[in-house]
């Protein structure tokens, strides 16, 4: 599941939820679920705080691919002040926007098996990888930030 990364587990898991969606009307037969605006904002919301994530390992020339060798740098700041997965989480809170939009119930479980996926998955070889290469800086930020929120 490691060649993966979870925006390709996200596709994938959001195109069956479609065709799950698309074989039963789920929206008409349980309860419209669909409120557009708030679904938006999540989508934009979680869009940002992951582009922001990104983008801060790209400027310190760190690699941002959870599989690679090494990382040449620790990131602490921006978002990482907050969470430890600024990228997963904006990639969850992404998927939960997409849910509100589409509302169906079957959307819904997409952002679910992504928190899932991520962590049962990709965060414990990236904390492993992590605790390898920095040692007590990474345990000193572990103990300081919430590994989601």
């Amino acid at each position: 599941m490691l060649k993966l990364p979870p925006p390709v587990w996200a596709l994938i898991y959001i195109v069956i939820a479609g065709i799950v969606s698309a074989l039963y009307p789920w929206r008409a037969a349980i309860v419209d679920l669909r409120v557009l605006w708030l679904g938006i904002f999540v989508t934009l919301a979680g869009f940002a705080l992951a582009v922001s994530a990104a983008t801060l390992f790209r400027r310190r020339g760190t690699d941002i691919n959870p599989t690679s060798e090494t990382n040449k740098l620790l990131v602490i700041d921006g978002p990482y002040r907050f969470t430890r997965n600024p990228m997963y989480l904006g990639l969850t809170v992404f998927t939960l926007g997409i849910a509100f939009c589409v509302g169906s119930s079957p959307m819904f479980a997409v952002p679910i098996l992504l928190f899932l996926t991520a962590t049962f998955v990709h965060i414990p070889f990236e904390e492993a990888k992590m605790r390898r290469q920095f040692g007590a800086a990474f345990e000193d930020y572990t103990g300081r930030v919430r590994r989601w929120i």
